[in-house]
This record gives structure tokens, sequence and C-alpha cells, in this order.
């Protein structure tokens, strides 16, 4: 079993709650500004927070409120052992029209736990949650290659020195995340 998977069985996805107002409560503000905060390098080369090195509630409320604004969005909340160690926004229906596939717009994990297998176990749930409603593919701003959404999970799936994207996902390549052809057992165009 991968570390992902390792993880997988105690992460916990929920829909962030709103209070009546709309507002994000305050303790759940206060944890998320420490996780967006905790990704400086990506918010430095996104552009997304005017200064990386000082991220404020404020910002991340409006940020969110940005992201929940768009049709059939859903923010994402990833917890294990009860400690937030991730955010995901999901679109229903990808940006472009012409496309009907879901779309994982963000994936961000506390930078205090990368590379132990929260990102891919993260992703992995928000699939089985597409696939649950009956989507066969959703796309990723991930890696510029498919995945499969049915079938066994790849390891290394990226190029031999090409180094990983990073646990914040958004401005990467793109991706599409398809079932494999039943027949055959290979990645769906």
């Amino acid at each position: 079993m991968t570390a992902g998977g390792n993880y997988r069985a105690r992460m916990r996805l929920s829909p962030l709650a709103l209070t009546p107002d709309r507002d994000i409560p305050a303790p759940l503000l206060t944890e998320l500004t420490a996780l967006y905060a905790a990704n400086r390098d990506f918010h430095a080369l996104s552009g997304d927070f005017p200064d990386p090195d000082d991220i404020r509630p404020e910002q991340v409320a409006a940020e969110l409120a940005d992201e929940l604004a768009q049709p059939d969005a859903e923010v994402l909340l990833a917890r294990s052992e009860g400690h937030l160690v991730g955010v995901v926004v999901t679109l229903g229906r990808h940006p472009d029209p012409a496309d009907p596939d879901p779309w994982i717009g963000l994936l961000m994990v506390d930078a205090a736990v990368h590379r132990q297998g929260h990102g891919r176990a993260v992703a992995d749930l928000v699939e089985d949650r597409f696939r649950a409603e009956g989507r066969t593919a959703v796309r990723r701003r991930q890696r510029p290659r498919p995945r499969l959404l049915d079938g066994p999970r790849l390891r290394g799936d990226r190029p031999p020195g090409r180094p990983r994207a990073g646990s914040a996902l958004r401005g990467a390549a793109e991706g599409v995340v398809r079932r494999p052809a039943a027949a055959e057992g290979r990645w769906a165009a």
C-alpha cells in the first residue's frame, strides 16, 4: 500500500460549512489562513495574495468567497486525525462550457505535511466523490496526461527527472482523469 493509501484511510473530506450569514466561522478561518500561509512559495508564484509573507484571514475569506461564487463550486476541507491538512476547490463542470467534466481547480496541502501522501489521498477521495455521482472523468490542474478513475492507481507517473509540481496545483498543466475502456482496460482518450 502506498503512503497515500495509508493516509487515505484516516483522511476525511467535508464541505466548507458557512455561518447563516455566509461567513467562515472564525476558528476555521484561522486554520485555513495558517494552511494558506504555510504555502508561501506557491502564493509567491500564483500572485493570489499581494504579500505571500503576510496572508491575512480576510484575504483567505475573500479568496474562498470568490471560489464559492462560481456555479457548482464546492470547497472541501481535508482532515487527518482531526487536523486540517488540505483544502480542495472543485467545480461541477470544467470552466470551458464545451467540457462536461468536473474540475479540481485547487488542491493545497499544508506545507508541514508535504511529501507524506496527503495530496494523493485527498485527490483520490475527490475522485471517489465524483465517481459516486456517476461521473466518468475529472479534470485536474496537475498532470498533463490522463489518470484513470477506475482501476489501479499508478505510482511514479511523472517522467524521471521532472520535479514535483507541489501540493498546490492551481496553475500547473491540466490533465483528464478517465475510466479505462471496458474491453481493454487502457487509458480512455
